[in-house]
């Protein structure tokens, strides 16, 4: 292996070297570490961060219906089949809830915490996988402090911001990426092994993450390691390596893990499902930009800055480094696992970040490898002022919050500040310490200026800032509805999160519809947006209905991109006559 030739002073050692000297000496040292990393940066806001429209509540609710109807076949949301995504997730959703349930756990079906900890386990799955695959990739290089690589690496991980938003949300991709890691690693050893049988029990834990991701999401997990194999097959001029994983026990393992469940959905459905997965969302998002999601070629890489930060600067530092070293074997295979997928990605109209994220832990690898092998340096080109991005994020994350609470709550985020101005200062350290060439110790800062700003966004600002959260104050609104059959109706403000947090039949109308449904009967409660109100109240005057106007809950719909305005209307039985009253 060579190293870019770097001047003597550009290795300079600092307090970051002596840190990784003192995790890299067990792996369970390392491991408890990337451990308590993951923590940090995943947990905070794990259950007081509000469902995030529109997907997160959307799988939540699925997973809440299937508990509340005791179907764990068909997946629906109110009642419209919800036949884009296989089931895996549900189950893993409703066994945490369910578990939480039989805890003794109140309301555990509307707590979004408990959606989320699959996500969350998948997450720390992911960085902990990452080292693991560090040393399944770099087993017998020479000149290599792996376990050093392989903690950082797994680092990396555990501040990237892409992941740290998926470990919060009740989805699939943190999952998806925890299967798709385990896959890819199996099939490196394979390959960097081949002539050689794999143990038995390493095919088989490659066919159940397999299995377990078609569940999951589907076949992405065939796009990125078919195209990876097909390269490197190609690399080879043979696929004989391959054998290496027992394909027709593979075969098996498969069908036992997903079939049962598809021939359910087929006869459930009468093969609806697979029309709807299939045909309009796969093929949709082949041909367009769906659900308004479209994004020109290159969005990935430009999104990739914010996404991979803070480690993203120092991988567009090192680019030059993977291609020059494409011929050894295991940059070859973490090339081979990148760059086919990410150029389909970046080919495909609809764009959305998380779907490269089963591919960051191979960059997170070859980042932590160039950037001890010395690749990673000043002298660069364009280094020194691209490293600016590393106190950028931070600065701007605490501006734009700011600025977000002060005009839509009148807010001023003082708890999050002491967070906010830590984060700020070590990421300028990282900045400084770059420009000192201490690569690695400027790595370190960056890491802790990520968890930092973790703890301070999830853990305490967005709990300032009411605006974000209308659905739980509506919420909150309609807990006060106190009787044995409660009924809650909706005009313009229909977001999935609401319907989650409230009721599955929550009733979606207009303003007329409204009036409408609060003369219905007893127990009502209507939440009526300000635009609507003029046709609510003429309704109302029709009808000869007087409701109270309960409060009034005002805040800011991310997905329509503007303020709302929504009146709560209640509707309450009549007072029982006194006694004595009756008859006369």
């Amino acid at each position: 292996m060579t190293s870019s030739a770097i001047p003597s002073s550009s290795h300079k050692q600092g307090w970051g070297e002596g840190l990784l000297t003192f995790l890299e000496r067990s792996h369970l040292r390392a491991l408890t570490a990337l451990f308590v990393l993951a923590l940090i940066a995943f947990v905070p806001g794990i259950s007081s961060l509000q469902p995030f429209d529109r997907d997160e509540p959307r799988f939540a609710q699925a997973s809440k219906q299937m508990l509340e109807s005791g179907d764990f076949v068909d997946i629906r949301f109110q009642d419209e089949g919800r036949h884009k995504k296989p089931v895996g997730i549900y189950w893993l959703q409703t066994a945490v809830v369910s578990a939480a349930e039989h805890l003794g756990v109140s309301d555990a079906q509307t707590r979004i915490g408990f959606y989320r900890l699959p996500s969350l386990a998948g997450a720390i799955t992911v960085v902990l996988g990452t080292y693991w695959a560090a040393l399944v990739l770099l087993a017998g290089v020479s000149g290599v402090a792996v376990r050093r690589v392989a903690f950082l690496a797994g680092a990396f991980m555990a501040a990237a911001i892409l992941l740290g938003v998926e470990a919060r949300l009740a989805k699939t991709d943190a999952v998806l990426t925890a299967c798709s890691l385990v896959a890819m690693t199996v099939l490196a050893r394979a390959y960097l092994e081949r002539g050689r049988a794999l143990p038995l029990t390493l095919s088989i834990v490659f066919w159940v993450a397999v299995g377990l991701s078609i569940l999951v999401k589907g076949p992405l997990l065939f796009m990125v390691a078919g195209l990876a194999i097909a390269v490197l097959s190609i690399r080879e001029r043979s696929m004989r390596w391959l054998l290496a994983l027992r394909l027709w026990w593979g075969l098996v393992i498969v069908a036992v893990i997903t079939l049962p469940w598809f021939i359910a959905i087929w006869v459930k459905t009468g093969g609806a499902f697979f029309a709807e997965s299939v045909g309009k969302d796969m093929l949709a998002k082949a041909r367009s930009g769906q659900e308004r999601h479209w994004g020109p070629p290159g969005a990935y890489l430009i999104a990739f800055f914010g996404t991979f930060w803070p480690a993203a600067v120092l991988t567009a530092i090192a680019g030059p480094a993977f291609w020059r070293e494409r011929r050894i074997a295991w940059v070859a295979f973490c090339l081979a696992w990148i760059i086919p997928s990410w150029l389909v990605f970046e080919v495909l109209p609809t764009k959305l970040p998380h779907y490269v994220l089963p591919l960051y832990p191979a960059i997170a690898i070859l980042t932590a490898w160039a950037l001890l092998n010395g690749d990673i340096h000043r002298n660069r080109p364009l280094a020194k002022v691209a490293t600016v991005l590393i106190p950028l994020v931070p600065i701007a994350v605490t501006v734009g919050l700011s600025i977000f609470a002060f005009m839509y709550d009148g807010a001023v985020l003082y708890p999050a500040f002491p967070g906010f101005a830590l984060a700020i200062i070590l990421s300028l350290w990282s900045w400084y310490i770059f420009l000192r060439n201490r690569a690695v110790t400027s790595a370190l800062l960056g890491i802790a200026a990520s968890l930092v700003l973790s703890v301070s966004v999830f853990g305490v600002a967005q709990m300032l800032i009411p605006s974000l959260k209308l659905s739980p104050r509506l919420a909150a609104a309609a807990r006060s509805l106190e009787c044995a059959e409660p009924r809650i109706a909706t005009t313009r403000y229909r977001e999935p999160s609401l319907v989650f947090l409230t009721r599955t039949d929550l009733y979606l109308t207009n303003g007329e519809g409204a009036a409408d449904f609060l003369k219905t009967g007893d127990c009502r409660m209507a939440f009526v947006e300000k635009n609507d109100e003029a046709a609510f109240a003429a309704r109302l005057s029709e009808i000869g209905l007087a409701p109270a106007l309960m409060t009034r809950v005002r805040g800011f719909n991310i997905n329509g991109g503007r303020l709302l305005d929504i009146g709560v209307y209640k509707n309450t039985p009549p007072a029982p006559a006194a006694p004595g009253t009756q008859g006369q």
